[in-house]
């Protein structure tokens, strides 16, 4: 267990075992997430948002009949210089 003290202006130093836990550097954002027993849980934001955006293209390269990752980088290739290269 891990204790933090909220100062006047409603800061926090967040404990070093949580911070290497939820792997946080400076200037990184956490996300507060209440569950519906109101318990509060804290992440990451950027792994959260991450592991958010995997789940939502879960199965699209499949879809589209992306097979590996040279394929991924000549649709990429496509959209940023408009050629389709490697496809």
């Amino acid at each position: 267990m891990n204790l933090a003290k909220v100062s006047a202006n409603g800061q926090i130093t967040v404990p070093v075992e949580i911070r290497r836990r939820l792997n946080l550097k400076e200037g990184d954002k956490i996300l507060f997430i209440e569950r519906e027993n109101g318990e509060i849980v804290i992440n990451n934001a950027s792994a959260t948002a991450i592991l958010k955006a995997q789940k939502a293209f879960e199965g699209v390269a499949k879809a589209i009949g992306v097979k590996d990752e040279d394929e991924v980088q000549a649709l990429v290739n496509e959209v940023r210089y408009g050629k389709d290269t490697k496809r």
